[in-house]
């Protein structure tokens, strides 16, 4: 039974919605997926935990996705991921499963984060990587976020955090050899073209980290 259900209700409930935003905020979208594309590393066989309805697996040619709404499965099934029910704290594969694992916009969503990064890092193969895509706490949409969560469904329940944060707990479990990007430098409703994709953080709120297992 998937634990948390009033986290994952949003997503069953506004499925259409959360599709239509990688629409309507296309140019951010499409940052975010150039920020991704940017840290990418080779790899045969990918998995994204949180997978939603495919928007980051499907462009960046991941094959296997874990999702804990059934209806944001679907989606992501029709986009040709294979999907399983899960979440990412208890991921239903064996050790050394997988060369990558993706999360985007998922560690804020996660009950514990260490022991998510310890499932990441146990199906990872020996020199595989997590590419992680998040909204930094600490950032302008990061901030915008904390203040609207009573009202937006999908981020009451949320918890942000910041890219030390973030780098802490990874190092802790055992990843190194750490990649950072970051993009998205304006208002999301300011934003009419693709933003650049920078190395760093400090800057833009989203911000991406590729580490080695």
């Amino acid at each position: 039974m998937v634990n948390k259900l009033a986290k994952i209700q949003p997503f069953e409930k506004f499925t259409k919605r959360y599709d239509e935003w990688f629409e309507k905020h296309k140019y951010a979208y499409f940052s975010e997926l150039n920020a991704l594309k940017k840290a990418l590393p080779p790899f045969k066989k990918g998995v994204e935990v949180g997978v939603g309805t495919g928007r980051f697996a499907k462009p960046l040619g991941i094959q296997y996705g874990v999702e804990p709404s059934e209806k944001m499965a679907e989606i992501a099934r029709k986009r040709g991921i294979k999907v399983v029910n899960g979440v990412a704290e208890n991921l239903p594969f064996s050790d050394e499963s997988f060369d990558l694992v993706l999360m985007v916009t998922t560690i804020c969503f996660v009950d514990d984060l260490e022991k998510s990064f310890k499932e990441a890092y146990r199906v990872l193969k020996k020199g595989g990587y997590i590419l992680i895509g998040f909204i930094d706490k600490n950032s302008p949409l990061g901030n915008y976020y904390q203040q609207i969560k009573e009202k937006n469904p999908f981020y009451k329940d949320a918890v942000f955090y910041s890219t030390e944060e973030v780098l802490d707990l990874l190092k802790k479990v055992g990843f190194k050899n750490f990649k950072i990007y970051q993009t998205i430098f304006h208002k999301l409703d300011e934003i009419n073209s693709i933003e650049p994709v920078k190395e760093g953080y400090g800057e833009g709120s989203f911000v991406v980290i590729l580490a080695q297992k």
